[in-house]
């Protein structure tokens, strides 16, 4: 529901639960005014009766007095019965007997009468008086005069102005109530929204707010989620437009070098053919030891050229040379390229791999070279030493082969784990951070994925799933 209609509903409802108050008030004031003035005439009659009886009865006691007593608590303050000539011949004020009235001053029914001459206090209304001329027959036989007070209906009358009052004071107390509840509700999500807005201007886009509501705070909050979603996307694409450039720009210098690169590569490659062509056969003993040396020389120079290969592409497609490899086969032509550089370092191997792996179908140029790279990278971690394993074992139902390298060196930061994928991305002291992003390229144009488990000074396990040879080729 809207704000405005919020508030035209409170204001409705405040005008409704008023009037309503004030209608049921006014009938009950209306009840007991009637009531007191029908009890107020009830008395003035019986006064009026019981004058006559007096004015007509030749008795020499008079009542007036006893019934005063108990008629003042109606309103009726002196009652006086006088004679055609004007004297006071009985009263309830005894003081009053036989004392004289202008006839010609009285005024017959109901009118005010001053203050003093009724005896009303200050605090009372405007007294009242009302004279009744008593006939009987055709005979006039006087005057009865009775002085009241209508203090009974001020009384009614204030005490219902007190409680329309207080029945109005109520009703905007409960509107003054709820309407600053209402406006704390929607002032708090407003402070919180300026907070956030602060905070998205600083640069934290991770803001997220709860949409609670479907007025118009839920809608200032769901655009402003919607903002800052747009704020993600484009500084995500900034990001990568920055690393597009970079890459570019990398990529043009490293295209330069690579080829720089490849001519003495070349030249070292000749180089060894000729060694072995025109010197091994001389070396008479050694030339067993000095053409496996030259074996590993060339085979370390066509790595190096197919490494500068694939740096050059690095933003091209690969392409793979599929074919049927015993993962043995893999290992061995790999771990005798960085033996040297692991017994340095105290390093052994164990490998623990399930006699009844099927042979990989891949690339075996490109997955050496991944396996090259988990190995150097574990080298690296191990300062002191330590055991690198590698395991590789089945999933039948899936159908992949799950290859594990697990070492036991300094582990990586939990908070580095997400960009050890990244290009150019590193925390070592040499290298340019490429290995693993080749090798996260590699694994996928193969079909497969890298998981990654590793805690800071716990070592670290890459395990590598690698679809197995589809069953129709």
């Amino acid at each position: 529901m809207k704000l405005n209609a919020k508030l035209v509903i409170i204001m409705i409802s405040l005008l409704v639960l008023t009037m309503l108050t004030l209608f049921i008030l006014n009938q009950y004031a209306q009840n007991d005014l009637v009531q007191e003035i029908q009890d107020s005439s009830q008395e003035i009659s019986k006064a009026i009766q019981m004058s006559i009886e007096d004015l007509t009865s030749e008795a020499e006691t008079s009542r007036l007095t006893d019934y005063l007593g108990k008629a003042r608590d109606r309103g009726i303050n002196e009652i006086n019965i006088i004679s055609n000539e004007g004297e006071i011949i009985d009263s309830s004020d005894p003081e009053k007997i036989g004392k004289k009235r202008e006839i010609k001053k009285l005024e017959k029914g109901v009118h005010a009468a001053p203050r003093q001459q009724a005896g009303a206090t200050i605090l009372s209304q405007k007294p009242y008086e009302v004279v009744v001329p008593v006939i009987v027959g055709d005979e006039q036989l006087g005057y009865v005069q009775i002085n009241m007070l209508l203090d009974n209906i001020r009384d009614l009358q204030h005490a219902n102005f007190i409680r329309r009052l207080f029945a109005t004071c109520m009703v905007f107390a409960v509107g003054i109530a709820f309407s600053i509840y209402l406006a704390r509700r929607y002032t708090e999500p407003i402070h919180r929204l300026v907070g956030d807005f602060k905070r998205v201007s600083a640069g934290d886009l991770s803001v997220t707010i709860p949409v609670d509501s479907q007025d118009e705070i839920g809608e200032l909050a769901a655009g402003f989620n919607n903002m800052v979603d747009k704020l993600r996307e484009r500084e995500v694409l900034e990001k990568r437009l920055y690393e597009a450039e970079h890459l570019s720009r990398v990529g043009q210098l490293a295209s330069g070098i690579a080829h720089e690169i490849r001519n003495p590569l070349n030249y070292i490659s000749l180089a060894i053919d000729h060694l072995k062509a025109e010197m091994l056969p001389r070396c008479g003993e050694q030339c067993a030891e000095l053409e496996d040396l030259a074996e590993k020389i060339k085979e370390e120079v066509r790595r190096a050229n197919y490494m500068v290969l694939n740096f050059m592409n690095y933003g091209r497609p690969l392409k793979l040379r599929r074919v049927l490899v015993p993962y043995d086969e893999i290992i061995s032509k790999v771990l005798p390229l960085i033996s040297d550089r692991m017994a340095e370092q105290h390093i052994r191997v164990e490998l623990n791999i399930d006699p009844d792996l099927p042979p990989l179908w891949v690339d075996q140029e490109l997955i050496r070279n991944c396996i090259i790279n988990f190995l150097t990278n574990a080298t690296q971690a191990m300062d002191d030493g330590g055991v690198i394993t590698l395991g590789a074992s089945t999933d039948r139902e899936k159908r992949q082969a799950c290859l594990t390298f697990t070492d036991q060196g300094s582990g990586i930061r939990e908070e580095d784990i997400p960009k050890i994928f990244q290009p150019y991305f590193t925390t070592k002291d040499v290298g340019i951070g490429l290995g693993l992003a080749i090798t996260e390229r590699i694994i996928k144009e193969h079909g497969g994925e890298i998981l990654v488990q590793s805690r800071s000074g716990e070592g670290t396990t890459f395990t590598v799933l690698l679809p197995l040879q589809p069953e129709e080729l």
